[in-house]
């Protein structure tokens, strides 16, 4: 193959060869991907349907489980319809809509739990203007900025991905079109342009990462200042759950595109990207409602 022009399809990594583990792995994958549904149908359906949930840290979280449910439905089903079919196939252009997708939805999703962080952050430490800085009209731009910031990421990308000869067959070693893997399939020295980009997105994501951590310095001090155990109960309630969800989408994706060659390994990167890319969508969910009354009554009253 001379460029990626001639490309009509590339191979997924299969995740076995006998027939008993591909069931296997088409019932794992089809489990996570209904419980993501469910937890995340749910908690949109919560939020949209009950009144008291009409608040800022709702609505973010609203927007959080839209792009959970988009993140697992771009990687999960064609893995999953691979196992059931018996093949490794997906078209060039599904490649490319996987790839923009993934950087799309994941890019929305970090810059979301950056604005979550400065709005639990004004919640907790500037209580009295709490309403004035986290206005509807606010909140709506934080959130459409959170939106852009991935399609502007996936653009670039994407663009740039597949703008670079692919010469070195059309095998993707992981179960979606990851760009890391994509690159390994270069010929020329044009592909250190897009892990300039890489390198440059990730150096944007760990500023943000900074001033996620920076936010809950502030706030923990803050609390730890409360006097009333009720208070700080109902802060940590609000807080923990989001500090969880970040450290779990943080630490694996960053490892993921990060890692140094020499702690590569086929079953370590596939580990590393399952967690990060569906683990997340099935479990957030959960995360969120453990400490949070409001939403479990919420999620009770549109169970029954």
């Amino acid at each position: 193959m001379s460029n990626s022009s001639s490309l009509n399809e590339f191979l997924l990594l299969g995740f076995a060869n006998t027939r008993e583990l591909q069931l296997l792995h088409f019932s794992l994958f089809l489990g996570i991907y209904l419980a993501a549904l469910l937890g995340n149908g749910l908690i949109i359906t919560a939020i949209a349907c009950d009144h008291h949930l009409h608040t800022p840290m709702y609505f973010f979280l609203l927007n959080l489980s839209l792009l959970d449910l988009g993140t697992i439905s771009t990687t999960v089903p064609k893995s999953m319809a691979n196992s059931l079919w018996d093949t490794r196939a997906i078209s060039y252009s599904g490649c490319a809509a996987q790839v923009f997708l993934v950087f799309f939805l994941f890019g929305g999703e970090y810059s979301l739990l950056t604005v979550m962080a400065y709005d639990r952050y004004v919640a907790i430490c500037r209580p009295l203007h709490y309403g004035t800085i986290m206005g509807s009209r606010a909140c709506v731009k934080m959130a459409a900025a959170a939106w852009a910031s991935g399609f502007l990421t996936a653009v670039l990308h994407t663009g740039n991905t597949f703008s670079i000869p692919l010469c070195k067959g059309n095998v993707v070693d992981q179960f979606f079109c990851e760009i890391p893997k994509m690159l390994k399939l270069s010929c020329s020295d044009s592909y250190l342009r897009e892990v300039g980009l890489l390198v440059f997105t990730a150096s944007l994501d760990f500023g943000c990462f900074v001033f996620i951590v920076l936010s809950y310095v502030q706030i923990f001090s803050a609390v730890l200042r409360i006097p009333s155990e009720q208070g700080q109960h109902k802060a940590f309630s609000m807080c923990l759950p989001h500090l969880a969800v970040v450290f779990l989408f943080i630490s694996t994706a960053f490892f993921a595109y990060l890692k140094p060659p020499s702690l590569s390994s086929p079953a370590l990167d596939l580990v590393v990207t399952v967690l990060y890319s569906v683990v997340p969508p099935a479990v957030n969910p959960l995360i969120y409602s453990m400490r949070n009354k409001e939403l479990k009554d919420a999620l009770r009253e549109v169970m029954s």
